[in-house]
């Protein structure tokens, strides 16, 4: 079994450069100032794209799972510029039922987005839906109210590296994401008006932003959960980056571990069949199987989205760097599968 240790970057004070261009990298760290204004923004021909282009071909989303004893909460916040979209919902383990909301709203109706990973404040409020994300470097905090389902939650970043890379996207674009996972959470949660216990725990959190193509698309990871009585975190993506650089790590015990290249095996026909997830270099070999999806589908021209994202239960293994074999049996988490044209 081989061993992966990509380099890392010191991450920058800006991600714009002096010169108007990004920092790309692999980062030790949160980039606290994404300062877009300073950015040069060219058009294919190597032009300065115009003042419409700098706006429309800048998309960012913003992602929180928590995950518990027997449920688990996401909530999501994506602004594509032509529109906005958000959902939340949250799945019960016992009683394999889920209660859900989404959002898909015109231009920026209703929608502000956060600066950066660790300044700054998302919301979303339309009607009866009312979701805010507020980033700082020590915390996320959650704030959530559809009827059904309420939240107020802070996620702890503590002293732990989160998975964070700036990437080039095509010919002109970067695509930031900066994730981390097997985190600590606080607050209040309530489902249909009863509070569901947060005693152990865990959220992750997803930002990322950029220049992003055209049309793309990923398929996703996600793991919060007590293995061996620490906590443990997953994320593995294909598809997004197109470089050298990947954005695949694990947490434990607060230390994170970052994998080599991700690969996904399933059937889009078939909803229910188990995936394959698994790294190049061998250190990550797990079946995960879907319980529950939600979905959507639209087309509409100008925009297009095709998603899908599964709650279900990881069964395998992981590589640590110390030899070790860490096992997981029927571990509740994520997996995605989603194509954009945005």
């Amino acid at each position: 079994m081989s061993s992966y240790q990509p380099l890392l970057t010191k991450v920058p004070s800006q991600l714009i450069q002096a010169n108007g261009q990004p920092a790309f990298g692999l980062f030790d760290g949160s980039v606290v100032d994404f300062n877009l204004q300073d950015f040069i923004y060219q058009n294919l021909m190597d032009k300065k794209a115009s003042a419409l282009a700098h706006y429309f071909h800048y998309k960012q989303f913003q992602f929180i799972c928590v995950t518990g004893s027997d449920w688990l909460l996401a909530v999501a916040i994506a602004d594509i510029r032509y529109a906005n979209s958000g959902f939340a919902y949250l799945y019960r383990f016992d009683t394999k039922q889920a209660v859900s909301k989404g959002l898909l709203l015109p231009g920026a109706l209703g929608c502000q987005m956060s600066d950066s990973p660790s300044k700054g404040l998302a919301k979303q409020h339309f009607g009866a839906y009312k979701v805010a994300i507020k980033t700082s470097p020590t915390h996320w905090q959650l704030s959530l109210d559809n009827k059904e389902l309420k939240a107020s939650l802070t996620i702890e970043k503590a002293n732990q590296m989160p998975l964070a890379l700036n990437a080039p996207t095509g010919y002109n674009g970067f695509t930031y994401t900066e994730k981390s996972n097997a985190l600590k959470v606080s607050g209040s949660l309530e489902l249909q008006g009863k509070s569901l216990d947060l005693t152990n725990a865990l959220a992750g959190y997803d930002f990322s932003a950029g220049f992003m193509r055209r049309q793309t698309s990923w398929r996703w990871a996600s793991i919060n959960a007590m293995v061996e009585g620490k906590a443990f975190g997953l994320n593995m993506a294909a598809g997004v980056n197109e470089t050298g650089l990947c954005e695949n790590a694990l947490w434990f015990d607060g230390q994170i571990q970052h994998l080599s290249p991700a690969s996904f095996v399933f059937d889009r026909k078939d909803n229910t069949k188990a995936w394959q997830v698994s790294s190049l270099c061998g250190e990550v070999q797990l079946k995960f199987q879907p319980l529950y999806c939600r979905q959507e589908k639209v087309n509409i021209g100008l925009l297009a989205s095709n998603f899908r994202q599964y709650v279900g239960l990881y069964t395998g293994f992981l590589v640590l760097q110390n030899g070790n074999k860490l096992q997981l049996n029927a571990v509740k988490g994520l997996a995605e599968d989603h194509y954009a044209k945005w």
